[in-house]
């Protein structure tokens, strides 16, 4: 019973430095200002990666990046802009993200599927 609510911890947590990540970048390059739609987005984004990574990572030379190229196109459909401000947004997101999880070990809590984290 401890380990399933450690999981769930874990991805809540998870779920939400991705959101929190999506939402300050969205906000800075589209001028979003929906934290929900941001973890709708983080949710999205994180089962689409999920997916593609399982099926296609095997694909010489440019199979690691497929995942990463999923999930900007869940930003760029989800926020409605293009491919170069969805990969500012996963960019920047990407980045707070990894900022936040330097914070957060010290604090106990590990946190999974933030992209090359």
């Amino acid at each position: 019973m401890v380990e399933v609510v450690s999981a769930l911890v874990t991805f809540l947590v998870s779920l939400l430095v991705g959101g929190l990540a999506i939402y300050l970048a969205a906000r800075i390059v589209s001028g979003e200002e929906s934290f929900e739609f941001a973890v709708v987005t983080a949710l999205v984004g994180a089962l689409v990666w999920a997916v593609v990574n399982a099926f296609l990572r095997g694909v010489p030379l440019i199979g690691p990046f497929l995942p990463l190229l999923a999930w900007i196109w869940v930003i760029k459909w989800r926020y409605g802009e293009g491919w170069v401000d969805a990969g500012i947004i996963g960019f920047v997101a990407w980045v707070a993200a990894v900022l936040v999880l330097e914070v957060l070990p010290i604090a106990g809590v590990d946190v999974f599927g933030i992209p090359f984290v």
